[in-house]
């Protein structure tokens, strides 16, 4: 387990190594204890209804099977296994009520589960729901990625105006050649007139404030984070589930939250 000056010294380092120089830290998870995630910290949501995308897994609540701290990082695990009337289980933590933002940078180290049929996330949803039901009050995706896709990793945005079930969604993929064998940092920088998205510090796509209200840019209002493993899915199940994959897990080495210091 690491202690509180090696966690403090790499707060430091990577936020140098960042360039958080205009940024203060907020809130963050560094996951250095053992057992379930921090309740002061995450929620989780349940059940197995789909979640608007055809999803074949069940959400578990606090089951150590599917997410548990150990050796210094949270592991969130998708696993053939019955529960309800569906065939796979995993895990969807969320910060809402305990970790609410608008604007800051938000960042996840994390190494993401291989196998297709796999659909890990990063990423927000709006906490008040100020403009009414998805997509209306938005979303923002830090980073997804589909097992069917092994090299690629995708930050996207959606809103009224712009997304997926209308073709308009505003999303860029990324090349990366191991996001299965070593951690990357990703993450978003929001403020009021730009939503920018980075991997390892490098900023390969933006969104930007047209001007022209909520309908295209409801990123004025609080939003929380989700971190999670889908299974199967309209994206994630295009090219079929690989049981053998099972279980898979999504290994997160910290979340840290920064605001600005300006």
């Amino acid at each position: 387990m690491r202690t509180l000056a090696i966690a403090l010294s790499l707060l430091a380092l990577t936020a140098c190594a960042q360039g958080q120089s205009n940024y203060k830290l907020v809130w963050s998870d560094e996951f250095n204890y053992g057992g379930l995630p921090d309740s002061t910290k995450w929620s989780y949501d349940v059940g197995g209804n789909g979640w608007g995308n055809n999803e074949l897994e069940y959400y578990t609540r606090a089951d150590t099977s599917n997410a548990v701290v150990r050796e210094g990082y949270l592991w969130i695990t998708a696993r053939k296994q019955e529960k309800g009337s569906k065939d796979y289980t995993s895990a969807r933590l969320v910060t809402k009520g305990k970790g609410d933002w608008l604007y800051g940078r938000i960042e996840v180290r994390a190494k993401l589960p291989a196998g297709r049929g796999c659909w890990p996330a990063i990423w927000m949803l709006p906490t008040d729901w100020k403009y009414g039901g998805w997509p209306a009050s938005g979303e923002i995706d830090i980073m997804e990625n589909v097992g069917f896709m092994p090299d690629s990793v995708f930050g996207s945005i959606h809103t009224k105006s712009f997304n997926h079930v209308i073709h308009t969604q505003k999303t860029k993929g990324l090349f990366l050649k191991d996001p299965y064998t070593a951690f990357h940092v990703y993450a978003v920088e929001w403020d009021a007139k730009e939503i920018r998205f980075f991997v390892d510090g490098n900023k390969y796509t933006s969104f930007a404030n047209t001007g022209r209200g909520f309908a295209e840019w409801p990123f004025d209002q609080r939003f929380h984070l989700i971190l999670n493993i889908a299974v199967g899915g309209g994206w994630g199940g295009q090219k079929g589930v690989d049981e053998a994959v099972f279980p898979s897990s999504m290994i997160v080495d910290y979340v840290r939250v920064y605001k600005s210091a300006g």
